[in-house]
């Protein structure tokens, strides 16, 4: 192997692109992982990166590479791709990260790494590259992933609101102050495990289109620095966003806190068993108005709700048409 030849440096060059972006993700993601345990005061925001950016990376660990493949192999042909279509995916994704980081919106990075990765692809080869299947089960979950959130958010905190109804208000948030570490832990390794794959499909589509890879498996020292990268990217926060989905959905506290992580935890490890690309973002998001509508309904600030939607909407289509505009760039 030519360690100086054009063809490897490219292929590293996209590898670092495709790292950027799992680190931006883990950055503008995390608030999924700390906005509830920051936001009901239970951990420091310091304290809370630093338990969140472990749980990313020991997610490495123990829950296979079902959605990696998925993002490999199952989305789009990966025999109508080389690496200008990866790079030019991967800038849009990137871009798109920025935009509503800066402006505090909290979107999801999959699928603005999927939306991407189309845009670029179809700009090269046609709709045809597009594996309908693949598309089918994640377009579902844009919609299935918040309502599943939100129905197990009401359901668990309905479930504890009768559990304690004897108890004094200080006694509950005592506890839950304690249980909250785990149901934190638990959301982030789901966040770690269904994100970082992401970032080792597209990884494993460079080197399979380079030659390096025979097959579309996932190399062990990919599924390290993805999540390395993930979990660094934690560690560097996102404020913007935690303070929306900390304080602007609706006010929790430790009890609440406890409900809508368990519930996103539950509902992001189970898509990663089944290899389904979903969505964080929405997950938590769908999980904290779904506890904060067990107060009142007007216990949930649905103005903010709308606009988080709304560029929920437009991820996939701003982040294809980013990269479409990149390759015919880079072309």
């Amino acid at each position: 192997m030519d360690y100086t030849s054009p063809t490897f440096l490219v292929i590293v060059g996209i590898i670092f692109t495709a790292l950027v972006f799992d680190f931006l993700n883990g950055f503008h993601d995390a608030a999924n992982s700390i906005a509830t345990v920051v936001s009901t005061r239970v951990l420091s925001p310091g304290q809370a990166v630093l338990w969140a950016a472990f749980f990313n990376f020991v997610a490495a660990f123990g829950f296979g590479v079902g959605v990696a493949k998925t993002i490999g192999s199952g989305m789009i042909d990966p025999n109508a791709v080389d690496q200008k279509v990866i790079f030019a995916g991967l800038v849009g994704a990137i871009a798109w990260n920025l935009i509503t980081w800066y402006f505090g919106l909290p979107t999801s990075s999959s699928h603005a790494l999927i939306g991407g990765y189309a845009g670029s692809a179809v700009t090269k080869a046609g709709f045809g590259v597009i594996i309908a299947s693949g598309w089918t089960k994640t377009l579902m979950f844009i919609v299935l992933s918040p309502v599943i959130g939100m129905i197990l958010g009401l359901i668990f905190m309905i479930s504890l609101q009768w559990l304690f109804r004897g108890t004094a208000p200080s006694r509950v948030d005592k506890y839950f102050r304690r249980l909250q570490l785990l149901s934190a832990a638990l959301f982030s390794l789901g966040h770690g495990t269904n994100d970082a794959q992401k970032t080792m499909g597209v990884i494993a589509v460079v080197l399979f289109t380079a030659g390096y890879l025979k097959t579309l498996d996932i190399p062990f020292w990919v599924v390290l620095m993805a999540h390395a990268a993930i979990g660094l990217g934690t560690l560097s926060g996102g404020w913007r966003i935690v303070r929306t989905m900390g304080q602007k959905i609706t006010a929790l506290r430790p009890p609440g806190g406890f409900c809508a992580e368990a519930a996103g935890a539950i509902s992001i490890i189970g898509a990663a068993l089944g290899g389904i690309p979903v969505s964080t973002t929405h997950t938590i998001t769908g999980a904290i108005v779904g506890v904060g509508a067990t107060r009142r309904v007007t216990a949930v600030k649905w103005g903010v709700t709308r606009r988080i939607i709304w560029a929920w909407i437009i991820t996939i289509p701003a982040a294809a048409a980013i990269a479409a505009f990149a390759y015919r760039v880079i072309k």
